[in-house]
């Protein structure tokens, strides 16, 4: 378990990533990931010992490039990223 918040792609960056080759694209996603973190350490303050349940799938829209899936573990302290959608031009 970790020691302070933090997000991850979930399983790995390979499956959820994987094939976008728009590294602009990729840093704003991770860029909102950091802000979803700091948001969630605010909310969960508790954060390993919560125990209620955990939040549900959220999606977070990235301008008109695409937009990813997220889920936020309390318990964990962990933001996963579940998956990314690049919409090419």
């Amino acid at each position: 378990m970790a020691d302070a918040w933090g997000w991850e792609y979930d399983p790995d960056s390979d499956f959820v990533i994987g094939g976008i080759d728009n590294l602009a694209f990729v840093a704003k996603v991770e860029e909102r990931a950091d802000e979803l973190v700091r948001a969630a350490s605010a909310l969960y303050l508790g954060g390993t010992k919560y125990d209620g349940i955990s939040p549900l799938m959220q999606e977070e829209s990235i301008d008109a490039s695409g937009l990813f899936v997220y889920q936020v573990i309390p318990r964990h302290q962990r933001v996963c990223i579940r998956r990314v959608i690049f919409f090419a031009a």
